[in-house]
């Protein structure tokens, strides 16, 4: 077993995703998926031969790759569409399982899908695997893998955990700084140096960038979908249900910000494979 499985065999993502800081992050994420999913409901009904087509969604092909127990893949199929989950961690695969029999779900690797077509998907997620693939190479495989199985014209989401929310959180407000500076767990302007052992990796949007220019990605946009939730957890769960309401109309509005993006936990990178 490696120590990722070893570590999701014990770590709650459900937990986490139900959280209200995860909340934020995945209600703000779904808006956006929803508005690509609307949008190729929308060039299929276009493209139909019938006026009314009752089954539309059904034919939407969704790709979930490291969809963990399924927080995202399972509420896609419910809504209707056409999901196909991968996931690397057996536990996760279990649960994800156990919850519907309308995702298709299979173990595999990121950087491998090798039991799926080429141009097979219209939107595909790629939100859990770029946090645990270390390296340019690795994390280069795994969104090329992502671009061979989308249909031109398709959209692929991915997530990244940021650099700069490591550092403050990790560094300062846990107070390992000093433990990390010595360790080299750090370069010079506080870019996380990051290893296997140490399960999660982080970016800067100029990373971002260097990926995306690597395997010939367009960008649409990119968004920050929990902004400062994860900071201010516990400020988060004084508020009453009106009142966090309202922040994640804040997030919802201010996510796309270019002067905010790259400083909350994670960032979300739309991208269009060409036609």
């Amino acid at each position: 077993m490696t120590e990722l499985e070893k570590y999701y065999n014990k770590f709650n993502e459900e937990k986490r995703l139900n959280s209200r800081h995860g909340q934020v992050e995945y209600r703000v994420s779904m808006k956006y998926i929803h508005a690509y999913l609307e949008e190729t409901v929308s060039k299929k009904k276009s493209a139909s031969a019938y006026e009314a087509e009752p089954d539309i969604k059904g034919e939407v092909k969704v790709l979930d790759i490291g969809a963990g127990t399924g927080r995202y893949s399972v509420a896609l199929a419910e809504e209707g569409y056409d999901v196909t989950a991968v996931e690397l961690v057996k536990y996760n695969l279990g649960i994800l399982k156990k919850k519907t029999k309308s995702v298709k779900a299979i173990q595999g690797n990121a950087m491998n899908l090798r039991k799926l077509e080429s141009s097979s998907f219209d939107v595909t997620l790629l939100f859990g695997p770029m946090y645990h693939l270390f390296g340019f190479d690795d994390k280069k495989k795994a969104l090329a893998e992502a671009l061979r199985v989308t249909r031109p014209g398709g959209v692929i989401l991915v997530a990244y955990c940021m650099n700069e929310y490591s550092v403050i959180t990790y560094g300062f407000k846990e107070r390992h700084i000093l433990e990390c500076i010595a360790e080299e767990r750090f370069t010079g302007d506080f870019k996380t140096v990051s290893s296997p052992e140490r399960l999660y990796d982080y970016m800067r949007i100029e990373d971002i960038d260097a990926l995306n220019k690597a395997v010939g990605l367009e960008r649409i946009k990119i968004i920050s979908p929990d902004g400062p939730a994860n900071y201010m957890r516990p400020f988060l769960n004084q508020l009453d249900d009106e009142e966090f309401e309202v922040f994640v109309q804040y997030q919802m509005a201010t996510c796309e910000r270019p002067d905010l993006i790259g400083a909350g936990a994670h960032t979300v990178d739309i991208l269009r494979k060409q036609a």
